[in-house]
């Protein structure tokens, strides 16, 4: 493998470009019009405008994708995430070009992709699931009993659904019919398929994911946990690796359901099964991504290993090098993404020009970025700018070396999730661990970060005038 083109654009195509080139090997960046002057255009070997700038027209555009990649001479597609990545077609162009697709066979993207045939999968792994409906559900007087027998609340959940779309809560069969239409009709609108089950909701939740990686020649090891849990919309905001729940114990017996889930669908590559786990540390398959994570840094950082690497050996036929027994958890880690949103305002996208931009650096911070001052923040994709990730050797130097990074961290032009991840980091509920996917909802108001905007900005003040007082004394001259 001498060659690989990056379907993707932003920080990803940066972090996918990056281990290539260590492995001495070429990369092809693709954009589309409004990412000309990106740095992962700059930053690649060779590079090829695609298309226009909606993603439909460039970023979703498989033939021209394939079809640069043969053009050039690319050996392989990485599709990192996000886009074509999850798109069991695309990968299965990608082989039938004769080119390596850096992922998983196409069956497992399939299977994986629709939570029903997921949960259809791993039911003969006796791997724990939420009491739910194993089919599709339709007709409104079999929910009714359906979610009378399992019990409210309920959720009701799109099959091909992410990311929040085609996800209503239940919390009394008066609601029922009406939070069902509109489930229906925001699947099928947002994945073009309105199948929806239904499952018993967790009141307390939280989200912990499990790392798998699968070589062709039947290893599969995992990398531990990530939590996951500080959300909003159902999208994830900041992530941590380890969680500070997990026990020894609990950690082990989690990896060993995911491999399971791998092996359930014949996995190769990177993936992610992510777990419900309630107030009694029980915890329960959710579903499994069939690619990286935008959150694999603080897994990289805590197992000191690079799953891109590992990706594309896995990829190039090789036998993964690592076995489980090699794997240990050092330190920890935090990731805050970075989005163009604005926390003050629901956190609604926030386009612009970036006047200003300059991220931190320093022991124990990392930073995935994909923009630089000058540029425009587009309106046509995923409005992260980069994700901040920092380690320590425990959890509160993470901590604390997050928020000092956020504090050197300088955007001028567009409203970011910055003041959030530092409103989050000092937060009590978040530092002491007792914390769950509703943290917004019952913690976070723009009020509320206002306030500690505020009672930040006097104690920095005071602290100055202490300071200012101190080396005035050291100044005074002694009297004679």
């Amino acid at each position: 493998m001498k060659k690989i083109l990056i379907a993707n654009r932003g920080e990803i195509a940066i972090r996918i470009m990056r281990t290539a080139r260590k492995m001495g090997i070429s990369t092809v960046a693709v954009y589309s019009e409004a990412d000309r002057n990106s740095p992962h255009v700059k930053y690649a070997d060779e590079a090829v405008c695609i298309g226009e700038a909606p993603a439909e027209k460039s970023y979703l555009n498989a033939d021209v994708i394939i079809r640069t990649a043969q053009e050039l001479g690319a050996d392989a597609i990485h599709p990192g995430y996000g886009f074509l990545s999850e798109n069991a077609e695309f990968a299965e162009q990608t082989e039938a070009g004769n080119l390596t697709f850096i992922g998983p066979l196409s069956e497992s993207i399939r299977v994986m992709g629709s939570k029903l045939a997921a949960k259809e999968a791993v039911k003969a792994y006796d791997i724990p699931m939420v009491p739910g409906t194993e089919k599709a559900i339709t007709d409104i007087a079999d929910a009714k009993r359906i979610a009378k027998d399992i019990g409210y609340p309920i959720l009701i959940k799109a099959s091909a659904g992410g990311g929040g779309k085609g996800m209503r809560i239940v919390k009394a069969e008066k609601d029922l019919e009406t939070q069902m239409t509109r489930a229906v009709s925001e699947a099928r609108s947002a994945f073009g398929d309105e199948a929806v089950f239904i499952e018993k909701y967790v009141a307390s939740p939280r989200h912990v994911e499990i790392q798998v990686m699968a070589d062709n020649h039947g290893n599969i090891i995992h990398l531990f946990e990530r939590e996951c849990s500080i959300q909003r919309r159902h999208q994830k905001v900041i992530e941590e690796a380890p969680s500070v729940i997990l026990t020894p114990e609990l950690r082990a017996e989690m990896g060993e359901a995911a491999v399971k889930v791998a092996k359930a669908c014949d996995y190769r590559g990177a993936g992610t099964v992510e777990f419900l786990m309630d107030e009694n540390l029980n915890f329960y398959f959710l579903e499994m991504n069939t690619r990286l994570q935008v959150e694999h840094p603080v897994t990289e950082l805590i197992t000191g290993t690079d799953l891109v690497e590992l990706q594309i050996r896995v990829a190039r036929g090789e036998k993964l090098p690592l076995k489980q027994e090699d794997l240990e958890i050092r330190g920890h880690a935090l990731e805050l993404r970075v989005y163009a949103e604005d926390p003050l305002n629901e956190f609604l996208p926030s386009v612009g020009y970036l006047e200003d931009y300059s991220i931190p650096s320093g022991r124990g911070i990392r930073v995935d970025n994909g923009f630089e001052a000058g540029m425009d923040v587009p309106i046509y994709y995923d409005p992260m700018l980069a994700k901040l990730i920092t380690y320590g050797s425990t959890r509160e130097e993470a901590l604390q070396i997050m928020v000092e990074a956020i504090d050197q961290y300088t955007v001028k032009g567009v409203e970011t999730t910055l003041p959030f991840g530092k409103f989050v980091c000092l937060h009590e509920a978040f530092r002491s661990g007792n914390f769950d996917t509703h943290f917004v909802a019952n913690h976070y108001t723009p009020d509320a970060l206002l306030a500690a905007q505020k009672d930040a900005a006097r104690t920095a003040a005071l602290l100055a005038v202490k300071q200012y007082t101190e080396d005035l004394k050291k100044l005074r001259l002694p009297k004679l």
